[in-house]
């Protein structure tokens, strides 16, 4: 019995130290084919704290999860707490077949009066690689699938009710620095569970707003962007992948 015992002790030890805790403002963590980030860059417009946690990996899906507790200029993002993929990238968008993707998440605890998004936020550019948020960039192509507390993307909606992938959007479009935002906010409110090819929003952003069909996909990020709250976001599986024609 004692050496039962001592077997379980020793399989949830194992479980437990396989999660993983990041809470530096810029760090980063290898999950299997993705790469989790903390990436607080605007945590100087306000006081709190986060932490992202990795759950478990594989070359083709991830879960984790973003514990945060923000107040304190309450228009200003705090973060962008994310999961990036190694490999969806470097396609030009006319040689996408298809990019499918899957993401289940959830709140586990959120505080009343929070303003966040739960998005994706893929970058397109002219070069077939470069970091986001910087020269390189040409287009940031947010898909919303939360966004609570009456927050906002950047620049004006231009568009509502655009069928899209079997879900209802209202687009934004506005500048940001040296690249042009293209947001798809969900008209019917959170999606917690989303499974769709984003080569459909691909197509739609060549034949309808003139995004051109040579722009590479430089990377593709998908988590959660705080402006004040506290909050446990729990993705319990993600998954994102291109396949070339």
């Amino acid at each position: 019995m004692r050496l039962y015992s001592s077997i379980i002790i020793a399989a949830l030890s194992v479980i437990a130290t396989g999660a993983q805790t990041i809470s530096g403002q810029y760090d980063c963590l290898p999950a299997g084919g993705y790469t989790l980030c903390q990436n607080l860059w605007g945590k100087s417009a306000g006081v709190g704290s986060q932490t992202s946690t990795l759950t478990s990996s594989s070359s083709q899906s991830v879960s984790w999860s973003t514990n945060y507790t923000w107040a304190n200029g309450p228009n200003n993002v705090k973060s962008y707490a994310n999961i990036l993929s190694n490999s969806a990238k470097g396609v030009q968008l006319q040689n996408v077949a298809s990019a499918p993707t899957s993401w289940t998440w959830s709140y586990a605890t959120q505080s009343s009066g929070i303003r966040a998004d739960v998005s994706y936020d893929i970058w397109l550019g002219v070069a077939s690689s470069g970091n986001p948020a910087t020269s390189a960039s040409s287009y940031e192509i947010m898909i919303w699938l939360s966004g609570l507390g009456g927050i906002q993307p950047v620049g004006s909606q231009i568009l509502s009710n655009v069928q899209i992938a079997g879900h209802t959007w209202n687009l934004w479009k506005g500048p940001n620095a040296n690249w042009q935002v293209l947001s798809f906010v969900s008209a019917t409110g959170n999606i917690n569970s989303f499974n769709v090819d984003l080569n459909a929003f691909f197509t739609y952003l060549v034949q309808q707003q003139g995004v051109s069909a040579s722009q590479y996909i430089q990377a593709i990020q998908s988590g959660t962007e705080p402006f004040v709250g506290t909050a446990n976001l729990v993705t319990s599986t993600y998954s994102v992948s291109i396949t070339r024609k």
